[in-house]
């Protein structure tokens, strides 16, 4: 949907996050946004500091462990080597260290599990200098959950064979490594899948692993399937 911004008022964005998955949870949010463009992405604090040099986007959300143990060393750096940059940490569900990174140079701050549309919010007031974050406001970010309790579809539901098909599916396998490893058919996953989109109320597989993640869900270990023989 057009909503009339110009090419002036688009924000770029470098998102820093050891996570693989997150990461492409939170570009997939900014991509259906007009005025967002994620130009960068991180996995370490070199490929932050490199990225911020580089691009020189105007908006970077920081995972906060990536800034552990030196947050204001390192936000310093990021300042001195992309001075207009401002910086968003998204920190722990529950955390309340929020302000030791405001001190430290970050514009705001964020919690991991928040609702998918706050991330769009904290972007847009934060590029228009309209928040000025405080305490209060960030311990209500810090109780909004990733996704609203589904009575009807209680996560406590999940059988042991389907967090194991969530187990694999968080590695990045595809739906034939994860019948192998259970030794189960491949369409039988395809339907511990449906079972588990219908449970937890989401759509895609994407959404699933992001949701795994906000809920800190207790997935059991599973075993890479065997490589063929040759």
């Amino acid at each position: 949907m057009n909503r009339g911004r110009s090419t002036k008022s688009r924000i770029t964005i470098l998102i820093a996050d050891s996570e693989g998955v997150f990461r492409l949870g939170l570009r997939k949010l900014f991509s259906i946004e007009d005025n967002l463009r994620v130009v960068a992405q991180a996995e370490t604090a070199d490929q932050l500091l490199a990225m911020a040099k580089s691009f020189r986007p105007n908006l970077a959300f920081v995972q906060a462990e990536m800034l552990v143990p030196h947050a204001a060393g390192l936000m310093k750096q990021v300042a001195r080597l992309n001075p207009e940059i401002r910086v968003i940490v998204v920190v722990a569900n529950g955390r309340n260290d929020a302000e030791e990174y405001i001190q430290s140079g970050a514009t705001a701050t964020i919690a991991r599990g928040s609702n998918p549309e706050l991330f769009v919010q904290y972007a847009r007031q934060v590029m228009a200098g309209e928040r000025k974050p405080s305490k209060r406001d960030l311990e209500v970010s810090y109780s909004e959950p990733a996704l609203k309790p589904q009575p009807t579809r209680p996560v406590d539901s999940l059988t042991r064979r389907e967090k194991s098909i969530i187990s694999g599916l968080t590695q990045g396998w595809r739906n034939r490594e994860i019948a192998d490893s259970l030794s189960i058919s491949e369409q039988t996953v395809k339907n511990h899948l449906r079972s588990i989109f219908d449970k937890v109320g989401v759509s895609d597989r994407l959404e699933l692993a992001l949701y795994a993640i906000h809920q800190h869900l207790d997935l059991p270990p599973l075993s890479p399937p065997a490589s063929p023989a040759h």
